[in-house]
């Protein structure tokens, strides 16, 4: 693991690593906050995913999270959206699909399934490191993103309950098989057999019977991709009859930017926290 920079904030570590994975075949940055209860003693690690055509520096730069991590005691983990590298496939003129736009799936499609292992990354290689170079308790995780990071949140949570406490999202897109944004690349990534894209898809896979006991949603009501890519009523239709607790909050003029998560992020570092004590 390489240290690319580490600085003092609110008594803890903001660090910036990279490392070479295995499941991307590239190297791949990640960004990891330390509270200083973590001197001391293991804290709970809260897993943040971003959305389509960010990386792990947005919400480094704008999602306003580590002043109020530093007083919960919460690691903060924000990883990468794709791999990355002059060899790795992208469509440079597509903002939804490649670099940028892993979606948080495991590829099986050329050239894609070379690079494009997310899934596998963010449960299992990235997660075994940060367990051996941090003063981390894997037993207490949670989890949550913005948009398609908010996807990525929803179904690894539902997809591996028993490694999660938690999860909640910012305008996450519940049902990407049938969006305009991400079903293209569903398609590109996984082929055309519809039945192996559920497996990433919030809505089908409560549907099709897992299981995830809460989960809290804020969408802003002024956010431009609200009714042809995120439509959070379909998971509240999804989970109708379902054993699963929702909270969405809809909120007037708030957009899809980071104004709107910086303005609700310590709502859910407190959420989170709460179900990680």
């Amino acid at each position: 693991m390489k240290i690319i920079s580490q600085n003092t904030a609110f008594g803890g570590m903001q660090g910036v690593y990279s490392h070479p994975s295995d499941a991307c075949k590239c190297d791949m940055t990640f960004a990891v906050f330390v509270p200083p209860q973590a001197v001391s003693q293991p804290c709970p690690v809260l897993w943040y995913l971003s959305g389509l055509t960010c990386t792990h520096q947005n919400v480094m730069d704008k999602g306003e999270y580590r002043r109020l991590a530093a007083e919960l005691g919460l690691v903060i983990v924000c990883p990468d959206t794709s791999p990355r590298g002059d060899e790795v496939a992208d469509e440079a003129t597509n903002w939804q699909m490649g670099k940028g736009a892993g979606f948080y799936l495991d590829a099986t499609q050329q050239p894609w399934a070379e690079n494009y292992q997310m899934y596998t990354y963010i449960t299992q290689e990235l997660p075994a490191l940060i367990g051996e170079q941090f003063r981390v308790d894997m037993s207490r995780q949670g989890i949550f993103g913005h948009s398609m990071g908010g996807h990525g949140a929803m179904t690894i949570a539902l997809k591996t309950p028993d490694r999660f406490k938690s999860c909640s999202a910012f305008a996450p897109i519940v049902e990407p098989t049938t969006a305009d944004w991400s079903a293209p690349a569903l398609e590109k990534y996984l082929g055309s057999d519809q039945s192996t894209w559920r497996l990433y898809d919030a809505c089908a896979l409560v549907k099709d019977g897992a299981h995830f006991p809460e989960f809290l949603i804020d969408q802003g009501k002024a956010d431009n991709f609200l009714d042809s890519g995120l439509r959070p009523w379909l998971f509240e239709q999804a989970i109708e009859g379902k054993d699963i607790a929702l909270t969405l909050r809809l909120h007037e003029r708030y957009d899809h930017s980071y104004f709107f998560i910086s303005t609700f992020m310590d709502d859910h570092l407190r959420w989170h926290a709460e179900r990680l004590a």
